[in-house]
């Protein structure tokens, strides 16, 4: 037999539903914070763990995270080094595509060139290969005096 207020037909009553309070959530339901600190100054406050390198300096502001090296912070949190550093990735493509099409393009060039002067990589690869026959030659002629 079940109790009353679980039998069947019975709407339970919408009593409602208290969540716990949030990590560091003071006795009020208001989050705790330093004393002299704004709501705005607590929301936007990051731990900073992490002493960024002369290279990691460069990353941020070659990505332009900061104006200069001497706006960057002695420590900044992890994950904005980690941000620059994909953007400067994504960047650091971005710069080997356009050299590729460049360069493919300056192959495209010189081909066109070298057809104009009757010049194919077979007719170099023979004369190569003729060249190292010659010698060859000689010098079995000199191993034989």
């Amino acid at each position: 037999m079940l109790p009353a207020r679980l039998q069947p037909g019975r709407f339970l009553s919408a009593a409602p539903l208290r969540l716990p309070a949030p990590r560091g959530a003071a006795a009020g339901g208001e989050p705790a914070r330093s004393p002299g600190t704004t709501r705005a100054e607590q929301a936007h406050r990051v731990v900073a763990s992490y002493k960024p390198s002369k290279f990691d300096k460069k990353i941020l502001v070659w990505t332009g995270r900061f104006k200069t090296e001497e706006d960057i912070p002695q420590r900044i949190p992890p994950e904005m080094l980690d941000k620059a550093r994909n953007k400067a990735r994504v960047k650091a493509c971005y710069i080997m595509i356009g050299l590729s099409i460049v360069a493919c393009f300056a192959v495209i060039a010189s081909a066109k060139k070298a057809a104009a002067r009757h010049e194919s990589l077979t007719s170099w690869n023979l004369a190569k290969k003729a060249k190292w026959r010659k010698e060859a030659a000689l010098a079995a002629e000199a191993k034989t005096k």
